[in-house]
């Protein structure tokens, strides 16, 4: 299967975007990186994000129609919400948003962002512990507006808390997803069919 990253592919929706059809990621865009999180609550950020307004989706939706098609999709897109997907499902199983427990993001991005280069290049020469601080309470916002979306159009949220198995989870959405099990070595298939 082919794997689609919007960490990876967001770099690019930067340079495709214009004032005029995405006017908050054309803000984020001009703006340095510690406006961004400097002098504004966690609420202004969640109210400023290019993705709470869908300017990122036709985005994903123009990466997506250009990959080949003879092989299944996987998308891993932190800013895709369930309003936007769900028109676009064929069945149910065609989706599941996976939402981290606040302390299990908060281990993820405390590790992420211990690295100071890496720290610096998303929130400029702020003070990263405030920084961290308004992206963990604007994450929690994102997280409980893609929750009460998928409740609303009755879409399964999957709560990851860093207890299971990296590949119990896999496994659970290759099945959710209709996937099959992947190949054992040798080629035999660890059972289902795709």
């Amino acid at each position: 299967m082919l794997i689609y990253d919007g960490d990876r592919a967001e770099r690019d929706y930067v340079s495709r975007c214009t004032a005029h059809e995405q006017p908050y990621l054309w803000a984020l865009r001009q703006a340095p990186s510690a406006r961004n999180w400097n002098d504004r609550s966690a609420q202004e950020i969640f109210e400023s994000m290019p993705s709470l307004h869908g300017e990122t989706f036709g985005f994903v939706v123009d990466d997506l129609l250009a990959l080949p098609t003879e092989r299944p999709v996987v998308v891993d897109d932190f800013r895709t919400l369930p309003r936007e997907v769900a028109p676009l499902m064929t069945w149910p199983e065609q989706a599941a948003f996976l939402l981290p427990t606040p302390q299990f993001r908060d281990r993820a991005l405390r590790a992420r962002f211990a690295d100071a280069a890496r720290a610096r290049a998303n929130w400029g020469d702020s003070d990263h512990s405030q920084a961290l601080a308004l992206r963990l309470a604007r994450d929690e916002l994102w997280d409980a507006e893609v929750r009460r979306q998928a409740i609303e159009l009755h879409l399964p949220v999957m709560t990851v808390d860093g207890s299971r198995a990296v590949h119990d989870l896999v496994d659970d959405l290759a099945a959710r997803f209709r996937l099959g099990r992947p190949r054992k070595p040798g080629g035999q298939r660890g059972g289902g069919e795709r």
